[in-house]
């Protein structure tokens, strides 16, 4: 290989791996930059995140940064109301909004997982047509899949209904604006986000190590315990992080399908910027979430890389 040849390989591989770069950069970077500044900026000045941080004052310099917004989260704004000593309706959305994604992600897994292995497990002539029962949701409106819902589950809605004919029940009970409605929603919405992980990892295991186990003596259910699950834990973590995530922001279901108590982060975050036209601590608290959820990747990150290595 000559010289230009080399030169031009090393372009190549610059120009593949620059582009998703600058890609981050400009859409989440300079974003998260922009967000991050908002968050400590001072609403009596207005919201400018191009706005110097060191400022003049009377011919005193002073740092224009605002870092009540952040501090404002954790105060008690009420200790006389409801709320615990120290607990502010920001900690209580940020708790709720964690306790329905950790349900919604079991809930996935539980409902996923056999769907997945029987998926890996089926002839590769019928597994297109069932991958595109998984995606085919995609191909209709978020807001109409949610918004169906609604029909299903109100007290005049097809479950109550059938239930009353049935003779189950005399008359509908509450399903609408409840935890059921949240999780039923939630769920439906975000399982083929753990299906899909979960049978790319499944679909590459060698499944002789089943026979093998089966020949020592191993029950069905031991050898998938000892075997499938722990040869599947990389598809159930990233399952799992791609369920969980956007479940903590989510912002739809539980506007449609919550009650006035199912509050969570997204519509915390909404009613700042666009109800109390607060800025500074909506984005202080986007800002949080997603040091929240920044955390779990880097461990999970560094745990693949130290696993990979040590494999190697």
């Amino acid at each position: 290989m000559n010289l230009e040849s080399l030169a031009r390989l090393r372009l190549g591989k610059r120009f593949v791996i620059g582009v998703p770069f600058i890609w981050l950069l400009i859409f989440f970077v300079v974003p998260f930059l922009i967000l991050l500044r908002i968050s400590v900026t001072d609403m009596g000045n207005g919201v400018d995140p191009f706005a110097p941080i060191i400022q003049t004052a009377d011919g005193i310099l002073h740092i224009a940064l605002k870092y009540q917004n952040y501090s404002s989260i954790f105060e008690d704004a009420n200790p006389s109301g409801s709320l615990a000593f120290g607990q502010t309706i920001y900690l209580e959305a940020f708790i709720t909004s964690v306790n329905y994604a950790f349900w919604t992600s079991l809930l996935c897994l539980v409902m996923g997982y056999p769907f997945a292995y029987f998926l890996a497990r089926t002839k590769s002539t019928l597994q297109p047509a069932l991958l595109m029962m998984v995606m085919l949701p995609f191909w209709t409106s978020f807001l109409l899949r949610v918004y169906a819902w609604k029909g299903i589950l109100a007290d005049q809605g097809v479950v109550n209904n059938a239930l009353i004919w049935s003779g189950l029940i005399q008359e509908p009970i509450q399903l609408l604006y409840s935890d059921v409605s949240m999780l039923v929603g939630m769920t439906y919405v975000y399982c083929p986000f753990m299906i899909l992980p979960l049978y790319a990892t499944l679909v590459k295991m060698d499944f002789r190590l089943l026979e093998a186990a089966y020949d020592l003596g191993a029950s069905p259910w031991k050898a998938f315990w000892l075997i499938t699950v722990p040869l599947s834990k990389a598809g159930i973590i990233a399952g799992s992080m791609l369920v969980f995530i956007p479940c903590l922001g989510e912002f739809v279901i539980p506007s449609l399908l919550g009650g006035a108590e199912n509050i969570m982060m997204g519509r915390v975050v909404w009613d700042e910027m666009f109800s109390s036209n607060n800025w500074p601590r909506a984005a202080a608290l986007a800002i949080v979430m997603i040091l929240v959820i920044l955390v779990p990747m880097a461990l999970y990150t560094r745990y693949s890389a130290e696993r990979d290595a040590v494999e190697d």
